[in-house]
């Protein structure tokens, strides 16, 4: 029996024996990828534009953003380009025709009969003279999909200049907002400067099914009316009767012209006297010429476009430029339902860009007025950090005053349109107090720009007081300034690089697979580069190590009292040995 008990206490001895082994490994050391040189967070070289002042008699409110909308463009689009100086209409992109007002019909201070044209254009597309793209656009730093917007008429190039191959301020995403007053005789032409026949049609906004010649006027090829071919035009009559949030799109193909771009917001305003209406906000934001209307109950107005689209789909015209090719492509060959939508933006830009442009600026105790609109191909759910929003219309339609609904969370489907009236008021309801305020949509995929996070359609509801003096928000967490580079977007930079002192999330040099060791925490010396990664670091490091110990100890207590007796016998005859030499 005790041989037995022996025989199995050192079997177990002999199993545990290897752990004794030390076998020290250090991890490689983190190296920092350089992000190479970076944007500066806002670059603008007019601050001018952002203050209050008054072009050609129009108003035009302050934006304390990076970058606020020209204020020469909002006079003009305000007035009419017919009605303005050519001092004025030289400091836009505009044509003489763009937006022709006139005839007060009703006698109530503003004209009544208005003419809107606009253009289609191609963003970053294929360029038959050079490599790579056409008329570029970034919705993030480096991110250039392909894009087809509606625009306003323009003049000139569609870059910014000779040696540029950037857009013109005035070629951008989203399709442009466009602004009516109720009872307006509207005609909208659509001259067709695409390579794509198009058409427009008006998504709930009220208008004739054939217009006064008898024509197709709802833009539907297969019921109303044949579509735009490249270079025609068409001019869609309309007379709304009721105010609300609505929208306009190509429906030639419109799973494939919706997607790349070609929609964009419809607002009718309410019937006031004197009410001279912002007829085009390019690029949507803030409104900085807000109607009668929205005054008399609002201190400002933003229109937030959410939009979506598929990377797959925008290759297609960055890879040909034969129409022909790319039409087989797109309409043939392109599948919708495999489709997967890969860059979120609002207002046509991806964060880190929505934080200089896309900012709702706020003071306490204010009124604010949001139009949604999600054009995107799946719903969105909206959050706002720090406030809860009143729903006050759906898709143009006023909610019962009394079941309106307060929430954080907005749930919009495609191409639904939601009014939310945020108040600025601390009360621990409406709203937190002051702050930088983040809004997104909690779908996660929806903060994403082609998959990386931070991006997609983060923007955020800033306080002026959180404002530094170039309008971008004094952030207080991490530093916003990899955001700003080509290598993050790119997915070269460790998203946690450089955030604690010894870079331990940073990128780690290549190195053998080190099997399943295991990793000890950081060293406490802040000027150590490398940490150890050990099995058994030290001999009294581990508790592996103090059980072997304590069972080491336990046997030789086990052995001297199993032989207890032959050990006493031992010890007895030392002592006789002892005696004899004694004696």
């Amino acid at each position: 029996m005790l041989r037995q008990t022996f025989i199995s206490l050192v079997g177990t001895f002999a199993v545990l024996l290897p752990f004794l082994a030390t076998a020290t490994v250090d991890l490689p050391p983190s190296i920092t990828i350089d992000p190479g040189k970076g944007e500066p967070p806002c670059k603008f070289n007019l601050p001018t534009w952002r203050d209050a002042q008054v072009i050609e008699g129009v108003q035009i409110q302050e934006s304390r953003r990076c970058l606020p909308d020209n204020p020469s463009l909002i006079a003009a689009v305000v007035k009419g380009t017919n009605n303005i100086s050519m001092k004025t209409l030289m400091e836009t992109h505009l044509s003489v025709d763009t937006v022709i007002k006139k005839d007060d019909l009703d006698g109530d201070g503003d004209p009544d009969v208005i003419i809107i044209k606009l253009e289609v254009f191609e963003l970053n597309g294929h360029s038959p003279d050079f490599a790579g793209l056409s008329t570029t656009y970034d919705i993030a730093p480096g991110v250039q999909p392909a894009m087809w917007v509606f625009a306003p008429k323009t003049r000139g190039m569609s870059t910014q200049s000779f040696i540029s191959n950037e857009a013109n301020t005035t070629l951008r995403a989203p399709s442009p907002v466009i602004r009516v007053e109720q009872g307006d005789i509207v005609w909208l032409q659509l001259e067709n400067s695409h390579y794509f026949p198009h058409t427009i049609h008006l998504h709930g906004v009220d208008h004739q099914f054939v217009d006064s010649s008898g024509e197709g006027n709802d833009g539907i090829p297969q019921t109303s009316e044949k579509p735009v071919f490249p270079g025609q035009s068409r001019t869609y009559e309309i007379k709304p009767r009721q105010p609300g949030s609505f929208l306009y799109h190509c429906h030639v193909q419109p799973h494939v012209h919706i997607s790349m771009g070609l929609v964009g917001m419809f607002v009718v305003e309410e019937n006031k006297p004197n009410n001279w209406v912002q007829t085009f906000n390019v690029g949507a934001g803030q409104v900085r010429h807000p109607s009668k209307g929205v005054l008399a109950d609002y201190d400002s107005e933003y229109d937030l476009h959410y939009h979506a689209m598929d990377k797959e789909l925008g290759n297609i015209v960055k890879d040909f430029n034969d129409p022909r090719l790319i039409a087989r492509k797109m309409n043939r060959e392109y599948d919708v339902q495999d489709s997967t939508e890969d860059y979120h933006v609002l207002n046509g830009r991806s964060f880190p860009y929505t934080m200089r442009e896309s900012l709702v600026v706020v003071e306490p105790n204010q009124n604010i007025k949001l139009r949604m609109l999600n054009s995107s191909g799946e719903m969105v759910a909206i959050h706002t950090h720090g406030h809860k929003g009143t729903i006050t219309h759906y898709d143009g339609v006023e909610h019962n005053p009394v079941a309106q609904i307060t929430r954080d969370v907005y749930d919009i489907a495609p191409v639904q349109r939601n009014d939310i009236s945020i108040n600025t008021t601390d009360d621990g309801f409406h709203s937190y107090g002051e702050g930088i305020w983040i809004f997104h949509d909690h779908r996660e995929k929806g903060i994403t720009t082609d998959g990386m996070n931070p991006g997609g359609d983060v923007s955020a509801l800033v306080y002026k007081s959180y404002l530094n003096e170039n309008g971008m928000p004094k952030v207080q967490g991490s530093d916003i300034g990899p955001f700003f580079t080509q290598a993050f977007h790119s997915r070269q930079l460790p998203v946690w690089q450089g955030m604690d002192e010894w870079n331990s999330l940073g990128e780690p040099e290549d190195v053998e697979d080190l099997g399943d060791a295991f990793v000890v925490p950081p060293p406490k010396d802040k000027n150590k580069k490398t940490v150890a990664a050990t099995l058994i670091a030290t001999t009294d490091a581990t508790p592996v190590v103090n059980f072997m110990k304590g069972l080491g100890a336990a046997l030789v207590v086990f052995l001297l009292y199993v032989f207890r007796g032959k050990l006493a016998g031992v010890l007895s005859l030392f002592g006789k040995k002892g005696g004899r030499k004694d004696a």
